[in-house]
C-alpha cells in the first residue's frame, strides 16, 4: 500500500472526527501535526487510532499507541509497520 493511498484513507477517517475543523484538512501533508496544526485534543488521538484500525483492517498493540507521534507521517509509518508485521 502506497503512502499516498494511506494518507487518502486517513483523511477519510479524519473527516469523521467532529473535533477536527474540516477546513483544516485542506492541504494536509505528512508533516501536518494533529495537535498543533489540526487543534486535535490529545485524547482524540485514541479515537482516531481506533478508527484507523477499522479503516485499514489492522490492530495496533499498546506499545504502538504509546510510541505514536503526533504527525500524520507517524500514523502512516505505524500503519505500514503493522501491515508488514501482519504479513510475516
Amino acid at each position: 500500500m502506497e503512502r499516498q493511498e494511506i494518507l487518502d484513507g486517513l483523511l477519510e477517517v479524519l473527516k469523521t472526527i467532529r473535533t477536527i475543523d474540516p477546513e483544516k484538512l485542506v492541504g494536509v501533508t505528512e508533516e501536518t501535526d494533529f495537535l498543533t496544526d489540526l487543534s486535535t485534543p490529545s485524547t482524540e488521538l485514541i479515537n482516531i487510532a481506533a478508527k484507523v484500525e477499522h479503516k485499514f483492517d489492522i490492530e495496533f498493540e499498546d506499545d504502538d499507541i504509546d510510541h505514536m507521534g503526533s504527525k500524520v507521517k507517524d500514523i502512516i509509518d505505524l500503519i505500514i509497520m503493522v501491515k508488514e508485521r501482519g504479513e510475516k
